[in-house]
C-alpha cells in the first residue's frame, strides 16, 4: 500500500462540478493499493498517517501529527501510484489491485483513520476527480507498507 501525503491549508475534490470532499488544514492523502495488501496493511498505514509528525510545533519544527493539530484528511483513491513506467512511454498499472479489492481496502483505511478520531472526507472511488489544494510548506511525503 502506498500513500502520497501533502500537508495542506485546504484541499477539495470535485466530481462533475460537485464538491465531494474537502478539508481545511490537514492532509491530502492519495492512496494506492496493490495485490498483496490486506486489511491489516490498511489499518497500519492509517495509524502511521495519523501519527506522522509533519506539522510545526511552537518552534516551527516538524514535531506534531495531524492528530496533534486537530487537522482533517481528504482521502483520494489513486491507483496510478502503482504505475510502472520503465518499459516504455505508456504506464502499466498491473501492480495496482483490482477495483473490488482496492475499493474495500480504501474503505478500511478511511474507517481506521476515523476510528483514530480524525475527520475524513473522501473522493469518489473510480471517478474522474479534480483535486484542488494549497500545499503547506510545501510538505509532500510518500509512505509504503508491504
Amino acid at each position: 500500500m502506498r500513500a502520497a501525503l501533502q500537508r495542506v491549508t485546504h484541499a477539495d475534490c470535485t466530481v462533475d462540478g460537485e464538491v465531494t470532499g474537502r478539508t481545511g488544514p490537514g492532509l491530502l492523502v492519495l492512496l494506492g493499493v496493490t495485490h498483496t495488501d490486506t486489511e491489516s496493511t490498511a489499518r497500519a498505514l492509517a495509524a502511521k498517517v495519523a501519527k506522522l509528525r509533519i506539522f510545526g510545533d511552537d518552534s516551527g519544527r516538524m514535531n506534531r501529527s495531524v492528530q496533534d493539530v486537530c487537522g482533517g484528511i481528504l482521502s483520494i483513491s489513486q491507483f496510478t501510484l502503482y504505475a510502472e513506467t520503465r518499459g516504455g512511454n505508456r504506464p502499466s498499472f498491473t501492480a495496482a489491485a483490482p477495483p473490488e479489492q482496492a475499493r474495500a481496502l480504501y474503505g478500511v483505511f478511511n474507517a481506521a483513520l476515523r476510528d483514530l478520531g480524525l475527520p475524513v472526507e473522501e473522493g469518489v472511488f473510480g471517478a474522474h476527480m479534480v483535486i484542488s489544494l494549497t500545499n503547506d510548506g510545501p510538505v509532500t511525503l510518500t509512505l509504503e507498507l508491504d
